[in-house]
């Protein structure tokens, strides 16, 4: 059973939108953020956004005023929404859960979804 279900990547023409969506098995307790990572080819995973369970959100500077991400903590389930793309967003796009509690830390990543942007 995934525990990161991803969808909503696809091939979108540069200046278009997607939006991305990412929800957490419920079997994940104690998320303390999530967020999106990608990885285009030869390159290593970069961040792109996350946020914390109290509404903090961090993005990176390639993408900030074109992308926002929002959290629904009662579902544990997250969106990027994704607006003026361009190529350079091409990428899959990595769905991440930062689980936190006294004693316990890990990491849950999704399988990936690709985004392609066509100029």
């Amino acid at each position: 059973q995934a525990l990161l279900v991803e969808s909503g990547g696809g091939l979108v023409q540069a200046g278009g939108s997607l939006r991305l969506y990412c929800t957490a098995s419920s079997n994940i307790k104690y998320i303390k953020s999530m967020g999106w990572y990608r990885q285009a080819p030869g390159n290593q995973r970069e961040l792109v956004a996350t946020i914390t369970d109290g509404g903090s959100a961090k993005y990176a500077d390639s993408v900030k005023g074109r992308f926002t991400i929002s959290r629904d903590s009662g579902e544990n389930a997250v969106d990027l929404q994704m607006n003026n793309l361009k190529s350079e967003d091409k990428a899959v796009y990595y769905c991440h859960a930062w689980v936190s509690c006294v004693s316990y830390e890990h990491d849950y990543w999704g399988q990936g979804t690709q985004v392609t942007v066509s100029s």
